[in-house]
């Protein structure tokens, strides 16, 4: 029997208003139902918020070392369950077990840190500039946070939001995304195992058009924080602008890994190969560009073609499985039409660009890695966002060059160069326009106690991860306290005679 699940809303498992619900199938297998989830609508929100708010009076009072015991707790539960929630996770999206246990220890740093941050939410004092007055700035709760997450990382990226929003005393209304509902529901059971209170954390399941438009555009939400497109953040920060949110978008990127005449070869190419083809390029910080200096460029793209037609596909919970499959049909739809798009622009096929046909292969949903070259800066392929396992690779003459054209585009989220010139990698960080750059490393690799986000339209400012996100999760109050005894006035001309 295929299991069903629920929302989860004050304290209580329960079916969406409507009765209705949708299938969770694995990638891999479109034959297996993995289960049925509510499909829930604006009123499922509605009680969900109600729900938050009410908790909210009582969730803010709770000093912050104990909420942090709380994320303690589920840390632990999170390493006592390490390798189911791998499992589900692989079968809920498809990528490979090596990933997904590396996807719940994101989820395991992130509950230690922000446990840790119980007792680290400082605040500032300055001097008064008048005597016997003291001032100060803490932080304090906001209120209701809704959540919105994508499913490339369906443990991490949620924890990344909901314990800080949890550790700085908000509470949370969770819409994870629908290719990934069970991943969510194993998270919140943590939660409240680990001694959450009821209503401070409440699971919505449902489609973006119906729970997340309802999520950013309710009245009672104070803020959203959400990963995804960035089409779909526009409308998010649109809506949210109408009632003044406070909004955190974590959005696409065009990222790409420079290799220069003095590199590493072997090193930089273990490094586009995991950038590349980890998460079958569905990550925000997939490399999807590969810029080479001329002087290594025919040298590097043979190596490069020999490794990946060697790269294997396949179900992700197999042994020796490299490259899962794409997350779902339409998105392997948008690959195959990509790879149309960079043929008619031009660029040359040099491996891949296949939908695979052959036995287990075509049960799921797999695209071969593929590598074009003969790319060209203006290219829709080498500019616009794809998620999918395609590499374009561009050819580049200095390193002035190679920087502008890795800067040629609307985002700005991760970047990589390989060199073994000190003056060329400070070079690079000081010009390249990216939130994140690694020097002899992939474009991938994000850790729990560092800031991650990016510019121009790859978000909206905000970062989450490490110390920054918990300046998003909290509001500075400034104090004054004045033990004069007398009457005394501040923003007037006090150095008059």
């Amino acid at each position: 029997m295929v299991k069903k699940f629920q929302n989860f809303v004050g304290g209580r498992w329960v079916d969406a208003e409507s009765g209705q619900t949708f299938e969770n199938r694995n990638p891999a297998n479109w034959g297996e139902c993995i289960g049925l989830f509510p499909k829930s609508g604006r009123g499922d929100v509605d009680r969900a918020v109600e729900a938050a708010r009410k908790a909210f009076e009582s969730w803010r009072l709770v000093p912050p070392p104990k909420r942090g015991d709380i994320l303690k707790n589920v840390g632990d539960l999170m390493v006592a369950r390490k390798e189911d929630l791998a499992r589900q996770m692989t079968r809920e999206m498809g990528k490979v077990l090596a990933e997904t246990r590396g996807d719940v220890q994101e989820g395991i740093d992130t509950a230690y840190y922000a446990s840790g941050e119980g007792r680290r939410l400082f605040g500032r004092t300055a001097p008064s500039e008048l005597p016997d007055k003291f001032n100060m700035a803490i932080r304090v709760p906001i209120g209701v946070a809704g959540i919105v997450t994508p499913w490339n990382f369906p443990m991490a990226i949620p924890t990344w939001k909901i314990f800080p929003a949890l550790l700085c005393g908000n509470t949370v209304v969770f819409k994870p995304a629908s290719d990934t509902p069970a991943t969510a529901a194993a998270l919140v059971e943590i939660l409240m195992e680990a001694g959450v209170p009821e209503g401070v954390v409440n699971l919505v399941h449902g489609g973006g058009g119906e729970v997340g438009t309802a999520i950013t555009g309710h009245p009672d939400i104070d803020l959203v924080s959400f990963t995804g497109s960035t089409a779909v953040g526009r409308k998010i920060a649109e809506a949210s602008g109408a009632t003044l949110k406070r909004v955190s978008l974590e959005l696409g990127g065009k990222n790409a890994q420079i290799v220069m005449n003095d590199a590493d070869l072997d090193l930089a190419l273990e490094g586009v190969l995991w950038g590349a083809f980890g998460t079958t390029g569905q990550r925000c910080t997939a490399t999807s560009r590969l810029i080479l200096q001329e002087g290594v460029h025919d040298t590097f793209l043979g190596m490069l073609i020999a490794r990946v037609k060697k790269l294997k596909l396949g179900d992700g919970l197999d042994d020796g499985v490299d490259v899962g499959p794409c997350v779902n049909e339409g998105q392997q739809k948008t690959v195959h039409g990509y790879v149309g798009v960079g043929l008619e622009q031009g660029a040359e096929l040099a491996a891949g660009g296949r939908i695979p046909r052959d036995g287990d292969l075509a049960r799921g949903w797999f695209y071969e890695p593929t590598v074009f070259t003969g790319v060209r800066p203006e290219h829709r392929i080498a500019r616009e966002e794809i998620f999918g396992p395609v590499l374009s690779v561009l050819r580049v003459h200095t390193l002035d060059e190679a920087v502008a054209v890795l800067n040629d585009t609307v985002y700005g989220l991760s970047s990589s160069i390989y060199t073994k010139n000190t003056n060329d990698a400070f070079r690079a960080i000081r010009d390249i326009k990216a939130g994140i750059t690694y020097i002899n490393a992939p474009t991938i690799g994000a850790e729990a106690h560092m800031p991650f986000g990016g510019v121009k339209q790859t978000g909206n400012g905000h970062r989450e991860g490490g110390w920054t996100v918990y300046d998003f999760f909290s509001e500075w109050k400034t104090v004054y306290i004045d033990y004069s005894g007398g009457f005394q006035r501040a923003q007037i001309d006090n150095y008059r005679s």
